[in-house]
């Protein structure tokens, strides 16, 4: 007998359990609707993924910044709690030190991720390929199968959608091993010694270089030899996840201005000596054995990349648990194609999910899923549907993915729409005449007070309506 024979409510199908199927199918199966999710690993994996498990990390192991008043991703980190959200949680159980941000050791966290969903009573898994799109007697359906959507399916997709799907390039950062850096060299420090969740201010292993060691470096990344994309070659990069080398192409300043600027850092080894520039690597795994190289993603090709990698002060010696790569996304053009609850316009009994609706980033993805989730549930439970609102994390990534994009002025009518992480230039203004005031601040204000004190009034506002929508009692300091 299947897990889900008593139940009288069709199942809802999850197509993918990457990070954001498997938020949604969690979602929908806390709400009481069975589900039944598909996934094609391991039977048939990915250039990208290295297990069977779900929720695999394939790049970073970061969720980024967790600061829930100053930072729109902490907020989303923050929402995603109130909603009970798997990711979050099993998240915050895997926790390693990464100064004010919250990382993951990869394999802990996918791994009781895969046991909880495996474990619902709701939920029952479908191993296997979707090769096409999900025919009618399915029901309703979420596609979930993100960057890396199968050939098959993809062409299934971009025949109903009567449209090119659009692409990037997205990159992966070497993994290194911690016994194989020269900590006579290199030092732990987190930027401006800052304390994060689970970490104590020094979080980061720094590897510093003088300008000559830096003019070097960048000399050896630009005429490394690198990966030929063929086919690929026209699909653009996506801004938040640059190679190191096509950073390196837009001036030899512009990596010292990125992920090797040296700001916030001072060399334990030799403290009057400002560091030109420094490499940081974040913790990949709870054991602290491996660490990643922070905004190293690379399409170097493997050789050039160990040999021009041992070129940093402290990796001399340093041997890769997994070298750079690079791999392409695929994404729809959402606002065109997905009305405001992610269905799909010419088929409302399939819904997207994930990263393939144009969203970035981890975080943002197993929101997506999330939403779509709650919203195939109540649909099930025949539930008035409510969407959260635009002052929230979710209605502002929400609303960017279906239809805030503005169309270019260079050819009116045609949208430029490209993934976008949750940031504070997606929420709508502060109402006229809120009242900013840092805590201890009695006077007027200006500049970087005044900044973080309207990021405070946004974040705050956002808490209080995702907790009203989520019908939760306001919290008591709000209240107070």
């Amino acid at each position: 007998m299947s897990k889900q024979s008593s139940n009288s409510i069709a199942p809802i199908h999850v197509v993918g359990a990457g990070l954001a199927g498997s938020e949604a199918a969690w979602q929908i199966a806390q709400a009481g609707v069975p589900v039944v999710l598909h996934e094609m690993r391991p039977l048939q994996m990915t250039d990208a993924h290295k297990s069977g498990d779900c929720a695999e990390l394939v790049c970073s192991n970061s969720f980024r910044s967790d600061d829930a008043q100053t930072n729109a991703v902490g907020l989303l980190h923050a929402e995603m709690r109130l909603a009970g959200s798997l990711i979050m949680a099993k998240g915050d159980a895997h926790q390693v030190p990464a100064g004010g941000a919250l990382a993951v050791d990869r394999d802990g966290f996918a791994a009781a991720v895969t046991a909880a969903l495996h474990a619902h009573p709701m939920i029952r898994f479908e191993p296997g390929v979707v090769d096409g799109l999900p025919p009618q007697d399915w029901g309703s359906t979420i596609i979930a199968t993100g960057p890396l959507t199968a050939a098959p399916l993809a062409e299934a997709i971009r025949a109903e959608t009567g449209a090119d799907a659009l692409a990037f390039f997205d990159a992966i950062a070497p993994i290194v091993h911690f016994d194989t850096v020269n900590m006579d060299v290199a030092w732990f420090q987190s930027r401006y010694d800052k304390v994060g969740p689970g970490g104590n201010g020094k979080d980061y292993i720094n590897c510093p270089m003088d300008r000559e060691q830096y003019a070097a470096f960048i000399a050896a990344v630009l005429a490394g030899d690198k990966t030929a994309f063929k086919e690929w070659e026209g699909t653009p990069y996506f801004d938040g996840c640059l190679p190191i080398e096509v950073m390196a192409e837009r001036g030899p300043e512009t990596l010292r201005h990125g992920p090797m600027k040296p700001m916030g850092l001072t060399n334990a080894h030799n403290p009057t000596v400002k560091p030109y520039a420094v490499v940081q690597l974040r913790q990949d795994n709870a054991l602290g054995t491996l660490y990643n190289m922070v905004g190293f993603q690379t399409k170097l090709k493997y050789a050039d990349q160990v040999r021009i990698f041992r070129m940093i002060p402290g990796l001399e010696n340093a041997e890769f648990a997994r070298l750079g790569g690079l791999h392409r996304n695929t994404y729809l053009d959402s606002p065109r194609l997905l009305d405001s609850a992610l269905r799909l316009k010419s088929r409302p009994d399939i819904r997207f999910a994930g990263q393939i609706t144009g969203c970035e980033g981890y975080v943002e993805s197993a929101a997506i899923g999330l939403l779509a989730g709650r919203f195939a549930a109540a649909e099930a439970r025949g539930r008035t549907l409510s969407l959260p609102p635009v002052t929230t994390a979710f209605g502002a990534l929400l609303n960017h993915i279906t239809g805030g994009h503005i169309s270019s002025d260079e050819e009116p009518g045609k949208r430029s729409f490209q993934p976008m992480n949750i940031n504070f230039g997606l929420f709508p203004p502060l109402e006229t005449g809120t009242r900013l005031r840092p805590e201890g601040h009695e006077g007027r204000f200006r500049g970087k007070d005044k900044a973080i004190a309207k990021k405070h009034a946004m974040t705050g506002r956002a808490l209080a309506d995702a907790r009203a929508w989520l019908h939760l009692e306001p919290a008591r300091e709000a209240a107070e």
